[in-house]
């Protein structure tokens, strides 16, 4: 059994053998590592509050558990929402619930917001304070590690887990053709092409201090010998490189960031939907929404110079 479900949850617990098969079940049908975690996390946390066999579950438990979580954000009741309605589907298909309780709950509403990119003097600031992009001889193989890591994301427009998850096997670094296949949500799979030659300069350079030529391309021990560096090792380094900068940056702006570079620079919005991995271009143009409000605020600032110049 999994441990965190054995210590969290307890072997005895009604629902937690079956919460055990069905994560074993989404390592079987290729789900990420990080999506298993955050399913696990939402699913103890109800299960804590449903103590009862799994047939026995219908709407009232869920709805009653949710009424509790309406300090939280939409965003953050419809994933645990998602979470119990994809393990009560589960259920289903395996004959361990005669109907989904959750066909009664309605599903939750999350305003659409603008992505907040962060500033490119900001983000050159935190990469400044992990090491050059000329690191020295000297400069340690795990700052040179986050160096890269944190510039794929950027250069890229990638999610940090998919960073994180890279492979050496990923990268293509012939000249003139560098690019990287990046593994995202779905199982889907996308090329992106190496644009950036001072960042694919310093790849290289990382991959030959580091030694790798298979295997993990970012690793959680600096003698190269662990498995990837997690999503959660990776942000909580990003988060102490912002605190040494004097700069507040989530790790997801980073992408943010690198889209409304894109739209700034006048690239299409299916050629940006692309790169980021969107399944729709819905989400993609929500980068060119915020081009516009920018450029709004831009016409708002010159109109008070404007009137305070003709007072």
């Amino acid at each position: 059994m999994d441990p965190v479900i054995a210590e969290q949850l307890g072997r005895s617990h009604p629902l937690a053998r079956h919460l055990d098969d069905f994560l074993t079940d989404l390592v079987n049908a290729g789900r990420s590592a990080h999506t298993r975690r955050a399913y696990r996390g939402d699913l103890i946390a109800f299960t804590a509050h449903h103590g009862e066999e799994l047939a026995e579950l219908t709407a009232a438990p869920v709805r009653a558990y949710l009424a509790e979580l309406t300090e939280l954000s939409p965003a953050s009741r419809k994933r645990k929402r998602a979470a119990i309605a994809s393990f009560a589907k589960w259920a289903v298909r395996h004959d361990l619930l005669a109907a989904n309780p959750m066909d009664r709950i309605d599903t939750v509403k999350v305003p659409k917001s603008l992505p907040r990119p962060a500033a490119a003097a900001d983000v050159a600031k935190v990469f400044a304070v992990i090491c050059s992009r000329r690191p020295r001889k000297e400069t340690p193989l795990d700052r040179l590690r986050d160096r890269v890591l944190f510039e794929t994301a950027y250069v890229c427009g990638a999610r940090a887990s998919e960073v994180c998850g890279l492979y050496v096997e990923d990268l293509d670094l012939r000249l003139d053709d560098e690019h990287v296949r990046i593994h995202g949500k779905g199982g889907s799979v996308r090329t992106v092409l190496l644009d950036d030659r001072g960042y694919v300069a310093l790849l290289k350079l990382y991959l030959a201090r580091a030694g790798y030529s298979a295997g993990p391309l970012f690793r959680a021990s600096i003698n190269g010998r662990g498995g990837p560096l997690s999503y959660d090792a990776a942000h909580h380094r990003w988060q102490s490189c912002c605190a040494q900068a004097g700069v507040e940056i989530d790790i997801h702006q980073l992408r943010h960031a690198h889209a409304t570079e894109l739209i700034n620079a006048g690239v299409s919005i299916e050629a940006v939907r692309r790169r980021l991995g969107h399944a729709s271009t819905e989400t993609t143009q929500l980068y060119a929404l915020l081009d516009d409000k920018v450029a709004d605020a831009e016409i708002r600032a010159a109109r008070r110079r404007r009137d305070r110049v003709s007072r």
